[in-house]
């Protein structure tokens, strides 16, 4: 039986391909709130994105044996299952383009004091390697992978040109990948 403070995303990810059920309450207690941020943000009503966040969890619980850890992090594959849940179901409902666009004021902050969205890492020690990482990529890790916001929302977050925010979160995850081998 798995538990929150042992697990590390290798055992997770096994135990849910092992058909676990404790390793999916496991990955919702982990996870839940950073991809019902990212779905809120797409649909902008709290009862739908919800709703699709347990589509989600079904959709995981049946596709585990899809996820190729040789492809990327267990955290990106899901933020990207929930991403796409989250625009088919606008598409399913015919949202229209004003619906979509939100002010940057309605973006990540509001979502995140609402839903008190914070990716629950610290069990997997990415937490620490971030704080090893030099002040002006930390800054961008935390904003953009942590907090959920967009490069152009921490631009202007941060008051700085767009592309070099692109280039110091690619220098980051550069970095991230030496400090994690």
């Amino acid at each position: 039986m798995l538990t929150k403070v042992e697990t590390t995303e290798e055992e997770l990810v096994t135990s849910l391909k092992n058909g676990e059920q404790s390793a999916l309450s496991v990955l919702y207690d982990n996870y839940s709130a950073a991809m019902l941020g990212v779905i809120y943000r797409i649909v902008d009503d709290k009862e739908a994105a919800e709703d699709i966040l347990q589509e989600v969890f079904v959709k995981i619980w049946q596709k585990i044996s899809q996820y190729d850890r040789s492809k990327g992090k267990l955290f990106t594959w899901l933020i990207n299952i929930a991403r796409n849940a989250a625009i088919d179901s606008t598409r399913v409902k015919g949202y229209n383009e004003r619906n979509k666009i939100r002010s940057i004021d309605n973006s990540v902050r509001s979502i995140n004091k609402q839903y008190n969205v914070s990716t629950q890492v610290d069990h997997i020690g990415l937490r620490n390697i971030v704080e090893k990482l030099k002040p002006e990529y930390r800054v961008l890790v935390d904003k953009l992978y942590f907090e959920g916001y967009t490069q152009e929302e921490a631009a202007e977050e941060l008051d700085m040109p767009l592309g070099t925010v692109k280039t110091r979160i690619r220098a980051a995850i550069i970095e991230l990948r030496g400090l994690m081998k």
